[in-house]
């Protein structure tokens, strides 16, 4: 038996902790002395102990880590796998935003006198299969968004969504300066609160019937940089000197296993349950978190926004070679479209696709 003080620093857990893990009955004494209440451990609790060490280390907080202590091995590695991912993905959100401050409050954004603007196209279209098309598209001067709509009234999600950020068009045209620039420090404010009014949008849609909702994919363009919203399975991506980036993370169940390491890619895209969202916009109670970031803009860059009835169909080379040989959006969407359709087009498929280029005088 080893006392508290030599079990503490054999297992590199300070006393203190010790007990505090002993009161949450995560890491129980061998023995406690009934006289003088002093706990022993056994050798045995040294690798659980210095597994709670490790996981603390982690950040993972206590009533994971006891979750992960029951398990055995290899369950409990995929637990802390999944745990692992979900950080990594909220410290690039907060990545982004930390430089995104930075260069706000040093005034370091957007020194590059270049005037920069999009060049846009969006096409819709109902496929093959599908009686209805519940996709909308929509291509502006500064949104850009794709929405996937799903349930009785999917269509009307889809386009409520979309229509509530339509707003932005004349909000960020009044609030620009002299560069014909949004300001850095309105556009996360901006679009959090259109994203609020087309959750409101939807809602009003799907007040009968709470399986009714949309995705919502969607970026806002400043002048320089383009903030992005998204929720659910719609994808963004972009072609950047030639290579495809996927750049949002579908809200899945399969893409979820992919994270935990439970699925590969290729066993997730041949799984029954491939479509089935973990979040989006729809009438139930629970209020969505849609993933929010800025995207720095360079001249040469191609976005894609588009529904699954385009990434289920048709690779991300085949996308790529389209983006890449293709230079007009309007050609380059139709391509895209026909090329669902060609493979059968089992579903509604729609994109838009915008060019970065340096804008025209006037």
């Amino acid at each position: 038996m080893l006392t508290i003080g030599a079990f503490a620093k054999a297992c590199r857990l300070s006393p203190k902790a010790l007990r505090l893990y002993d009161e949450l009955e995560l890491l129980r004494p061998a023995r406690v002395d009934p006289e003088t209440g002093y706990r022993y451990y056994a050798v045995e609790q040294l690798e659980r102990a210095r597994l709670v060490a490790w996981l603390r280390r982690l950040g993972m907080p206590l009533a994971r880590i006891r979750q992960v202590c029951a398990l055995d091995g290899p369950a409990a590695g995929r637990e802390i796998r999944a745990y692992w991912a979900r950080v990594e993905a909220e410290t690039a959100h907060r990545r982004d935003l930390a430089a995104f401050l930075v260069d706000h409050l040093t005034g370091t954004s957007g020194k590059d006198t270049t005037m920069l603007e999009l060049r846009y196209a969006a096409l819709s279209d109902t496929g093959l299969v599908r009686p209805a098309n519940q996709d909308t598209a929509y291509a502006g001067t500064r949104v850009l968004a794709v929405a996937d709509g799903f349930g009785s009234a999917g269509a009307h999600a889809s386009t409520a969504a979309v229509e509530a950020l339509k707003i932005l068009e004349r909000e960020t045209h009044e609030t620009r300066d002299t560069r014909d620039t949004l300001s850095a420090g309105n556009v996360l404010n901006l679009l959090d609160d259109a994203v609020q009014g087309a959750t409101r949008a939807v809602r009003d849609i799907a007040t009968a019937d709470k399986e009714v909702g949309t995705t919502l994919t969607a970026m806002l363009w400043t002048g320089s940089q383009l903030a992005l919203v998204h929720i659910g399975d719609s994808r963004a991506y972009l072609l950047r000197d030639g290579e495809l980036f996927q750049i949002t993370h579908d809200h899945t169940l399969v893409q979820s296993m992919v994270d935990e390491g439970r699925l590969t890619v290729e066993e997730a895209a041949a799984h029954p349950q491939r479509t089935l969202l973990l979040k989006g916009l729809t009438g139930g109670d629970s209020v969505p978190s849609p993933d929010l970031r800025l995207q720095d803009a360079l001249p040469g860059d191609r976005y894609l926004l588009c529904s699954d009835g385009l990434s289920r169909v048709l690779a991300d080379p085949d996308i790529e070679r389209t983006l890449a040989s293709v230079p007009d959006p309007e050609e380059a969407a139709r391509t895209l479209v026909a090329g669902a359709n060609d493979a059968g087009g089992p579903d509604n498929v729609s994109c838009v696709v915008a060019d970065v280029v340096e804008a025209t005088e006037v």
